[in-house]
């Protein structure tokens, strides 16, 4: 299994605290940077958060460079927290979207949307 793979392994067991889903499958991880893992054991994580006001911000991201580094061929990670691009929604994964019950607004092939359903009471 490559090492990006285990990464994002890692990464769907590690849940938001806001939001019942896994930091990948939120979308919330932007990058995983190998680089620099052949020669020194290194990874560089670039990820963003749900909302800037996350009151456990800093720790959660030390968590996700803890259980990155948990990984035996890594020395080191290095989590990046951005803001640009800023997180929303239409960065889940299918599966999360579904989880979470939102409506899933595929194109269709010709490349127009379907058209949305209308509500029954």
């Amino acid at each position: 299994m490559t090492i990006n793979k285990r990464i994002e392994n890692v990464c769907k067991t590690i849940y938001d605290p806001e939001i019942p889903q896994n930091i990948w499958d939120l979308g919330l991880v932007y990058s995983v940077n190998t680089e620099l893992f052949e020669r020194k054991g290194y990874v560089h994580i670039t990820m963003s958060l749900t909302t800037p006001a996350c009151p456990v911000g800093p720790e959660f991201l030390n968590n996700v460079k803890t259980r990155v580094e948990e990984i035996k061929e890594i020395k080191k990670c290095e989590v990046e927290l951005v803001w640009d691009p800023p997180w929303n929604q239409s960065m889940m994964s299918e599966e999360a979207q579904t989880m979470l019950g939102m409506e899933l607004n595929r194109p269709m092939l010709d490349g127009t949307r379907a058209p949305q359903q209308e509500v029954w009471e």
